[in-house]
């Protein structure tokens, strides 16, 4: 990992909420805390990714997590799809960036690009 923490605005913080539960929680991550109006998602108790609510939230960013296995990121794609999310890549191979890249991808509210990957082989 070679950063400590993400911090996104959104415009409908409770969408999101919903939905990045559900996505991230495929990758093993999980809602950790509120704090002045600002949610955090992570895992092991600490939060990486924070969001907050903005009337003008960033300009579209792309966001990738990290996937033990494949099976994590179709894990992934499904719930977030299930969440809201819409779909922007379907679960698959990408050898155009790497060999075994295993990624998907879906558009959360705002218009981020939220991907998850798995660059470990079958």
């Amino acid at each position: 990992m070679i950063f400590d923490h993400i911090v996104l605005s959104v415009s409908n913080l409770e969408m999101s909420k919903h939905l990045y539960s559900h996505a991230l929680s495929a990758l093993g991550m999980a809602f950790i805390r509120e704090d002045d109006g600002c949610i955090g998602f992570g895992s092991h108790g600490k939060p990486s990714l924070w969001l907050y609510e903005d009337s003008l939230p960033h300009k579209p960013m792309h966001i990738a997590f990290i996937a033990q296995d494949r099976k994590s990121v179709d894990a992934f794609h499904q719930a977030a799809l299930a969440a809201g999310g819409k779909d922007n890549g379907a679960p698959g191979l990408r050898p155009q960036y790497h060999q075994d890249y295993y990624g998907a991808f879906i558009i959360d509210p705002d218009g981020h690009n939220i991907e998850a990957v798995c660059r470990q082989p079958e």
